[in-house]
């Protein structure tokens, strides 16, 4: 098996940014936690990272047949981009959304998710440890 896991805007400022909300580990600690995670997982994964919209639909399209599933982090695209959730129909590839922080319980507009009419589940508020989670819920699905 192999997973495509996209983070959007901003997670690249991991360990700079809200540090009390998203703690002091930077992305490129994360990017290891998420590659550890798939290869004790026995599954192959791409990481990517993209502040712009556009280009994170660029790698939603390119993951048609290439990719078995999708855990993505869109942050902010979340609670806006209706691309993103057309991009996500468009390929039908088995999605999961992760959030590092519980978005349900933070201010009312970030309970809004486009991604979440397309995703088959919504992991939010585990940290790092959502990643491995939305891999092991792939897994389970495509099993």
């Amino acid at each position: 098996m192999k997973f495509l896991v996209l983070n959007g805007v901003n997670l690249n400022m991991l360990g700079i940014r809200e540090k009390e909300l998203y703690g002091d580990r930077d992305f490129k600690s994360l990017e290891r936690y998420i590659k550890k995670s798939a290869k004790q997982a026995g599954v192959k994964v791409v990481t990517r990272q993209s502040n712009s919209e556009g280009k994170l639909c660029e790698y939603i399209q390119k993951a048609y047949k290439k990719f078995d599933g999708i855990v993505i982090n869109p942050g902010a695209y979340t609670h806006t981009s209706v691309a993103l959730l057309d991009a996500l129909k468009a390929v039908n590839i088995p999605t999961v959304e992760v959030h590092l922080t519980d978005v349900d319980n933070r201010e009312d507009f970030r309970k809004i998710s486009y991604v979440s009419l397309y995703a088959f589940k919504k992991i939010s508020g585990q940290g790092f440890e959502g990643y491995k989670t939305a891999i092991d819920e792939l897994i389970k699905k495509l099993n």
